[in-house]
């Protein structure tokens, strides 16, 4: 690939971009899992949410983390963020407290890694008043009670949501998710991986379902998460029918995000409004916020940042579709998906169980699956019938890994909750409302303390 300073000399090509994405393939020996999830805080007693400000606000927390040995990641003056050892935290725009984990080996490296961030969470935060909890959806507060993180990009994206779609600012400011990045070896694994996450979406949607309140009350939805990305920006997020078609690679990738509407480019610390803008233009120079600038393969990258489908193409691939939940969950989430995408029989056999689904299917099941859960059918079963297989599948790829613990437990222990869900076909969400008409009595400050990490 071209460097990025010859890039901007010239446009770039859609070779150019097309190698950017081709540039993640690697061996399978140095295949890893990047694992994030993300969580509400909120303020001991009153339950009001955190802003950035103040002495017990979000800047105080990172600035108290800072203790554990992570620095600081600026934007500009502000503190907007943290790094340590390939982990980063950052913020989203509603002030979601996110990790994203360091590229590692195995489950329980990422088991750790999520442990230890909780604890140090956790320490400062309880000397700041604060607690934090893991749903996909606010449970109570309204979108206008919630602050605003001080970010450039989130500005951005802040005043264009509304303009296509009418749940944007709840995707920003009211969700939570868990999620996994997994490697590919070659175009050929990362077309086989993608075919069979995209259509399998729906069912991680279904088996991590923790999302039915919203205002303090049932939502009619076990995944409002889920629901809130149906109408969001249908130029930047779905099901990706285009990935299912005969000749599919890298470059039909590119082509797709090629025609994906700007939202910015990024100039140092400062954010260029460029919401609607054509990337085409941007590589044509005709940005007149940017005069004489044409995009670099930096500005290619951010760009790819800003879609949002159920399964993103970086340079790796990215699983999006999961409600956040409780710590178990967390380790779950990058279990399920690296059993089936590290094993070449697990593989295969997770292809065979939708490799048959029409795009109809696909788009109807995504559609179900925010209200049904496990009870959605598809295809002549039920998405319960789906998850019993999926997770077997999943559990026996792990196995195959052999990658044990201190206490010689393999990846496998990680699987537990998810067997239990699938094969009850009680998800979280089923029980939280189980809770909420019964022990709890209608009182939704429950969920503060029921689902505190």
């Amino acid at each position: 690939m071209a460097d990025t300073a010859s890039l901007q000399e010239r446009p770039l090509t859609l070779d150019d971009l097309t190698a950017y994405f081709a540039s993640g393939s690697k061996p399978k020996e140095a295949f890893r899992v990047g694992a994030e999830h993300e969580k509400f805080g909120y303020y001991l007693g009153s339950h009001a949410p955190v802003p950035y400000e103040g002495d017990k606000g979000i800047h105080a927390l990172l600035t108290g983390l800072q203790r554990f040995g992570w620095t600081p990641v600026m934007e500009g003056e502000v503190i907007i963020g943290l790094e340590r050892n390939g982990a980063n935290v950052s913020l989203e725009p509603g002030g979601q407290f996110e990790l994203s984990g360091a590229p590692l080996l195995t489950m329980h490296d990422i088991c750790q890694e999520t442990g230890q961030h909780l604890d140090e969470v956790k320490t400062v935060a309880d000397e700041l008043g604060l607690g934090f909890m893991g749903l996909g959806f606010s449970p109570v507060w309204k979108r206008e009670d919630v602050p605003i993180m001080p970010k450039g990009r989130y500005v951005i994206m802040r005043n264009y949501m509304p303009k296509v779609g009418g749940l944007g600012l709840d995707m920003m400011l009211r969700t939570c998710t868990v999620q996994a990045n997994l490697d590919f070896s070659s175009e050929a694994d990362m077309v086989a991986k993608f075919r069979m996450s995209l259509a399998l979406q729906p069912i991680a949607t279904a088996l991590f379902a923790n999302s039915p309140f919203t205002e303090g009350k049932p939502n009619g939805f076990l995944s409002s998460r889920a629901n809130v990305w149906t109408d969001t920006d249908a130029d930047r997020t779905g099901l990706l029918d285009f990935v299912f078609e005969d000749g599919f690679d890298f470059e039909r990738y590119a082509r797709y995000a090629l025609d994906v509407p700007m939202y910015f480019a990024k100039r140092g610390h400062r954010y260029i409004d460029l919401a609607g803008r054509s990337f085409r233009d941007f590589i044509d120079g005709k940005i007149e916020e940017l005069p004489g600038e044409r995009a670099s393969i930096k500005d290619w990258a951010d760009h790819t940042t800003t879609l949002f489908p159920e399964v993103r193409l970086k340079t790796y691939l990215e699983m999006r579709g999961a409600d956040a939940g409780p710590w178990s969950s967390l380790c779950a989430l990058p279990a399920l998906w690296t059993g089936v995408f590290y094993d070449d029989a697990a593989l295969a056999a997770a292809w065979d169980l939708c490799k048959d689904w029409t795009p109809e299917d696909r788009a109807q099941l995504r559609r179900d699956v925010p209200v049904l859960g496990l009870k959605a059918p598809i295809a002549g079963r039920t998405a319960q019938d789906v998850a019993k297989d999926f997770v077997a599948i999943a559990k026996s790829g792990l196995k195959g890994r052999a990658h044990m613990n201190g206490g010689f437990l393999d990846e496998t222990i990680y699987m537990g909750e998810l067997e239990e869900i699938a094969d009850s076909g009680l998800t979280r969400a089923d029980r939280l409302l189980a809770l909420y008409h019964g022990e709890w009595q209608g009182d939704i400050s429950r969920v503060f303390t029921d689902c505190a990490y």
